[in-house]
């Protein structure tokens, strides 16, 4: 399979709103062993799992994606990476670490702010709740078209010391 056939049947397989989450595995085991490359397909098998909410399985391929040089095969997969894997390291009640590969998280376009936001979330599940706030806010002060200054001496004082 050429891998453009292979990011269609990928791209089709997650608009598919109809598939059960079994399902989605299971067909996602296939396109992974199909992949253009050990990486692809392990993050896709992962995403499978974390969306069926089986962090453990999940864990598991977005490990071995990273491994496989995920950042050297696909920038954009690397960048959502580090959110999904992240996230499902929070949900597996890993905060620090996903604090920490979420501070590390590559910029791309693919996830915006997505590595504040989730990155906030961690903060708060650790219990950082200040810390959590100041980063949530710092990811949308950019988007204000008013009060920027403002926000942003409010965010200082959450955190100063």
């Amino acid at each position: 399979m050429s891998p453009d056939e292979w990011e269609r049947r990928i791209g089709e397989l997650w608009e598919d709103a109809d598939v059960s989450d079994d399902g989605r595995i299971e067909a996602m085991l296939t396109l992974a062993n199909e992949a253009p490359h050990p990486a692809l397909g392990a993050f896709e098998l992962g995403g499978a799992f974390d969306s069926a909410g089986r962090e453990f399985e999940a864990h598991a391929q977005y490990e071995a994606a990273a491994d496989a040089g995920l950042a050297d095969v696909d920038v954009a997969r690397a960048a959502q990476l580090a959110v999904q894997h992240a996230s499902t390291l929070r949900n597996l009640g890993r905060e620090n670490e996903a604090i920490a590969m979420l501070r590390d998280a590559p910029a791309h376009a693919t996830v915006g702010a997505a590595p504040a936001v989730f990155l906030a979330l961690a903060l708060h599940s650790a219990g950082r709740h200040d810390e959590a706030l100041r980063v949530a806010i710092e990811a949308l002060e950019p988007t204000l078209p008013q009060y920027r200054r403002s926000v942003r001496a409010y965010v200082a004082e959450l955190t100063a010391e």
